[in-house]
């Protein structure tokens, strides 16, 4: 092989490598924002379930 496409294809695999690690970073924070979401949407569903008569009952003679 010679040295011109031996370069190209380093650079090529270094950019792939780049793109990957990018690609990761965002899912790994957009993971990290429904994380913190579901977590926000469990402790707000465990103050109502302090009270357990609310939403026990339903009026079915309206």
């Amino acid at each position: 092989m010679d040295i011109p496409a031996l370069s190209m294809t380093l650079a090529q695999t270094q950019t792939i490598s780049d793109v990957g690690v990018a690609m990761l970073s965002k899912s790994l924070d957009s993971m990290k924002t429904s994380g913190d979401a579901m977590m926000d949407m469990m402790k707000s569903s465990m103050e109502l379930s302090v009270n357990p008569a609310i939403g026990a009952n339903l009026d079915l003679y309206a």
